[in-house]
């Protein structure tokens, strides 16, 4: 008698370097075409929906494979021209060889199919974009490597550890570019070696910039593997020589085998200690380890507009979790009673306090905590605000922050999400907890060229 439960070898339909035709008919989060095979999918870098192309088959896995662009037979209406490949197969900005709108439409879509994957209705609106969707980020935290006996910047080539050296990032601010290739030539110049994660050994592992989007001040900073920075102070004479807007040259060491790219450590060769931005009329301290939102011109977009979904009211008492160094608790201060903001991170809280007494702001209060326990331990104390506010990392809310909010019984969770996904996740609890979606999620474009997106959703709570 035949075994009930045997298995049977399901073949993979493709092979390692076999040449096919195929239709991509959607792009992957991570910017990849997508073509099916008799429902085998393969990911495929420079497709975009809409295409017929032959492709070779460059790595085959059990449930998918890879594939590269052999030549282009029907070419999307939404191709963009004149596209530099080199951001595409980098990384640097996977959408964009799509036209603009369409990376819109793409984003609003995928929000929209995260909510239906979870079955919770959402209305999703169209995403709010840039006019000038490119050169708008104002940090840089660039690699560092030798090929071919010379010290080269650039970007990791896709899925790897191999520098392709670059000089123009698409993406960013052209001052901070200017920044990190000033910076490697002094490097070079001076003979300084780059860091070497097989042997362990070499200097610099990587450049960093940072510039103000509206102050125009700039931080350099360089990363080492060694505790001492070689030449530090002719590098410092030499960077103020060649760079007017520099206001802090700082050296950061990293010595630990981590994919992290800043360490702890950080001493001040020339200037500041940091420099200032302004963001809706305040203005905010940046260190060299501040998160500092990369795109100051959409951020003020999204939070203006969480502040108006939110209807905040002179006499609302506020929370503001994963608050940082006080960006959204700052910015929205003026309009409560008071607010109280907490961030795990013990420098951000310095610099949000920091912040607050440079605005002159006195009706908040930050707590040095995990957002998650800190909301619990308010729950139990008896904290009643009438808006909380949220903007956490790519991973989401735990369950235990979103209990915790809803013992504390807010009128309104406002939920800035960078993650469909782990938004989708959370509403599915959020609304379980007694909470209704308010209007629709709005999503708005703060990385343009890439695959990722922010959105605003307001849950009102159900009255009991």
């Amino acid at each position: 008698m035949a075994k009930a439960n045997r298995v049977y070898k399901t073949e993979v339909p493709v092979k390692k370097n076999q040449e096919i035709q195929g239709e991509v008919i959607d792009i992957t989060y991570q910017g990849m075409g997508v073509v099916k095979i008799d429902n085998f999918p393969i990911f495929v870098v420079d497709a975009i929906p809409g295409e017929v192309v032959n492709l070779s088959i460059t790595k085959v896995l059990k449930n998918y494979a890879f594939g590269r662009v052999v030549t282009r037979v029907q070419e999307s209406p939404n191709r963009a021209e004149n596209v530099d490949k080199v951001a595409i197969t980098t990384g640097i900005a996977p959408l964009a060889n799509l036209k603009y709108e369409a990376q819109l439409t793409f984003k609003q879509h995928q929000i929209e199919q995260m909510f239906k994957k979870v079955n919770v209705e959402a209305d999703v609106k169209p995403t709010l974009g840039m006019e000038n969707p490119t050169k708008y980020r104002n940090k840089a935290q660039v690699p560092v490597q030798l090929i071919n006996g010379r010290l080269e910047t650039g970007f990791y080539r896709r899925g790897s550890h191999k520098l392709v050296p670059t000089e123009d990032f698409y993406i960013q601010d052209p001052k901070v570019d200017e920044a990190v290739i000033v910076t490697r030539d002094i490097l070079r110049d001076l003979g300084i070696s780059a860091y070497d994660e097989e042997t362990n050994k070499g200097v610099v592992r990587h450049i960093m910039a940072r510039r103000g989007y509206y102050s125009h001040e700039l931080m350099v900073v360089i990363v080492t593997n060694t505790k001492k920075l070689p030449d530090a102070i002719e590098i410092a004479t030499r960077l103020q020589a060649k760079l007017p807007e520099l206001k802090s040259f700082i050296h950061n060491i990293n010595n630990h085998d981590t994919n992290v790219i800043m360490g702890q450590w950080n001493e001040t060769i020339w200037g500041a200690n940091e420099i200032h931005d302004q963001l809706m009329d305040k203005d905010f301290v940046i260190g060299p380890n501040s998160f500092y939102q990369v795109n100051p011109q959409t951020t003020a977009t999204l939070y203006t507009l969480a502040a108006e979904k939110a209807g905040l009211k002179k006499t609302d008492i506020v929370v503001d979790a994963y608050s940082g160094i006080g960006t959204i608790t700052l910015s929205i201060a003026d309009k409560v009673k008071k607010i109280y903001g907490v961030e795990v991170v013990e420098t951000a809280v310095e610099d949000a306090e920091k912040n607050a007494k440079n605005n002159h702001i006195d009706n908040v209060e930050f707590v040095t905590a995990d957002a998650p326990e800190q909301m619990v331990k308010w729950a139990e104390d008896g904290l009643k605000p009438n808006v909380v506010f949220v903007d956490p990392p790519r991973k989401g809310l735990t369950a235990e922050l979103i209990s915790a909010v809803s013992a504390m019984k807010p009128e309104t969770f406002v939920y800035i999400s960078c993650n469909p996904a782990t938004l989708a996740r959370d509403a599915v609890q959020i609304l379980a907890e007694g909470f209704k979606i308010d209007g629709a999620v709005q999503p708005i474009d703060q990385f343009p060229q890439t695959t990722h997106v922010e959105s605003i959703t307001i849950f009102k709570r159900v009255t009991d």
